[in-house]
């Protein structure tokens, strides 16, 4: 696994962020052995998806802005989903990475979307499930995430939007329309 990344990101957050990052590479590497994902991409995507969390808030908006990305006005609004779309834009930009799928999966790691490819939804969930998680109910989204990523992409989404709207938060266009198309995979199914 690339190990200059890992120490790259040391440089650049916290001890707690740190030991989520790595987690949460863990966890994606985990899965895509799992599904069937490349594992050297789910673990860069995974130990990158938070390398902008704890930049400045002005250089998280601005490398955001720059980043080519739709940004919808409800991501705009909250600070707190800007460091997926700069750190898709860093990755590319500063570090090199041109695969599209790593720089997606980065990017929609906070709020989803329609359609998301297997490594997408392995880094949203991975994310959400890794090992030092401890919100209620958890195990519950780690069994889903272990064991059907469209269905477990559904009930996070759920539990997301719920929480969004529990908070009195604006819920990203791109988040409402994930879990419609999630929803609608599931029955189909």
């Amino acid at each position: 696994m690339p190990d200059e990344y890992k120490q790259m990101i040391k440089g650049m957050m916290g001890k707690k962020r740190y030991t989520h990052s790595c987690n949460v590479a863990d966890m994606c590497v985990k899965l895509a052995e799992i599904f069937g994902e490349d594992v050297k991409k789910a673990y860069t995507a995974g130990i990158l998806h938070d390398c902008r969390k704890e930049a400045d808030a002005d250089v998280q908006r601005s490398e955001m802005m720059s980043s080519g990305y739709y940004v919808d006005p409800a991501e705009l609004a909250s600070k707190s989903t800007w460091h997926g779309i700069a750190a898709a834009y860093y990755v590319r930009t500063e570090l090199g990475i041109e695969d599209d799928d790593i720089c997606n999966a980065i990017r929609f790691h906070t709020v989803a979307r329609p359609a998301m490819s297997k490594l997408e939804k392995i880094v949203y969930l991975g994310d959400l499930v890794s090992a030092e998680r401890d919100y209620p109910d958890v195990e519950k989204y780690r069994a889903y995430a272990l064991k059907d990523l469209d269905n477990a992409m559904y009930q996070a989404l759920k539990w997301s939007i719920a929480n969004l709207t529990e908070n009195d938060k604006k819920v990203p266009v791109s988040t409402i329309e994930a879990y419609n198309y999630y929803m609608d995979k599931r029955s189909k199914k």
